[in-house]
């Protein structure tokens, strides 16, 4: 389940992810701050001290924005009941005392939301499972628990129906609306990937299987400080470094797990190498790299050119495939050329 959580109090958030994760995907949105392209699926919670008549200005518009969203929860702390009445005029459907009532409510309203999802197939909502199962999978690396294959799996199919359903250009438009920084870029990734599958119609169990591997290419970047993924503009040359580190990371994280194939392993590590030699970790050449790695490490080049980044907007895919096109030497040319129906396609 997805968590839309809005605040006046950024210091609240660790306590809310630490709750609710990994069992829910928190997707916090900071009064002041930028908002995070809120679908009409999951719950609003809102933490916000409504006593203070600028707080609730600042967030009517919020809520306005989010009229769509069909379960909202306000925390109210028992004492303030002046709040409650501004809670309901504000459009809460629940009042809780205390953030970790939320837990329950959340249940329920899963549960309901299950039952519905059974009776009618809504791609929104597969899409929101698949996305799930995506940030629990990063939630568990980044606080020191187990990585579960089956999150990744989960993740993968429902990224496979969706891009499958709607095509690229869909979940790419998608994915940028509702997500930002790194989660974005492997969601992305994944769709791409996907994508490019797809049109080279491979067969469904290699789909899943570059799927997958385009999933957890970037899960060493759960390790990395969140100060270096979040930066909002380039990286110093230290902070490179680090970043650098993140195939190595990843390799370590799933080596030796079960459901880890020598494949997926391959893509984790290299998916930054180049046919030239100047990729890292291994500075691999020609015939040391996999058909895997080739096609995955288009798939990671094209979706970084066009994601969205606080430094600058998402490049046109025209442009992004010009790039591509470029780099021969360092990447698969009949690959490239083969990837021009998904760079430019639908």
């Amino acid at each position: 389940m997805l968590v839309y959580f809005v605040t006046d109090e950024p210091a609240k958030l660790p306590a809310i992810r630490a709750m609710l994760e990994p069992q829910h995907a928190v997707v916090p949105w900071v009064l002041d701050g930028d908002g995070t392209g809120v679908r009409a699926h999951g719950v609003l919670m809102v933490d916000v001290d409504l006593r203070q008549l600028p707080r609730a200005d600042q967030l009517r518009p919020i809520l306005n924005e989010l009229a769509a969203m069909p379960e909202r929860l306000f925390v109210v702390p028992a004492h303030a009941r002046s709040m409650i009445a501004q809670a309901y005029a504000l459009g809460a459907t629940a009042i809780i005392s205390r953030a970790k009532e939320a837990m329950p409510k959340i249940a329920q309203i899963e549960y309901a939301e299950a039952a519905a999802e059974s009776a009618a197939s809504d791609p929104a909502l597969e899409m929101d499972a698949g996305v799930a199962a995506f940030a629990t999978m990063f939630s568990n690396v980044r606080h020191g628990r187990p990585l579960k294959v089956a999150d990744a799996q989960r993740a993968t199919t429902q990224i496979v129906k969706r891009v499958g359903q709607g095509g690229l250009s869909t979940w790419l438009d998608e994915v940028r609306r509702y997500h930002e920084g790194t989660f974005q870029h492997c969601l992305l990734v994944t769709g791409v990937a996907v994508a490019f599958a797809l049109d080279v119609g491979f067969s469904s169990t290699d789909v899943s299987r570059l799927g997958i591997a385009a999933t957890l290419h970037d899960i060493g970047k759960a390790r990395i400080p969140l100060s270096i993924l979040d930066k909002p503009g380039r990286l110093d040359p230290d902070e490179e470094e680090i970043i650098r580190r993140h195939p190595v990371i990843g390799h370590d994280l799933l080596k030796g797990m079960s459901g880890i194939t020598p494949e997926i392993l391959d893509g984790v590590r290299h998916h930054h190498e180049y046919l030239d030699g100047s990729g890292y970790p291994d500075g691999l050449k020609g015939g040391q790299i996999s058909d895997l790695v080739r096609l995955l490490t288009i798939s990671d080049i094209f979706a970084a050119l066009v994601e969205s980044r606080a430094y600058r907007p998402p490049m046109a895919r025209e442009a992004a495939y010009e790039i591509l096109r470029g780099m021969e030497g360092k990447l698969e040319g009949a690959l490239v050329r083969a990837f021009r129906n998904v760079a430019l396609g639908s």
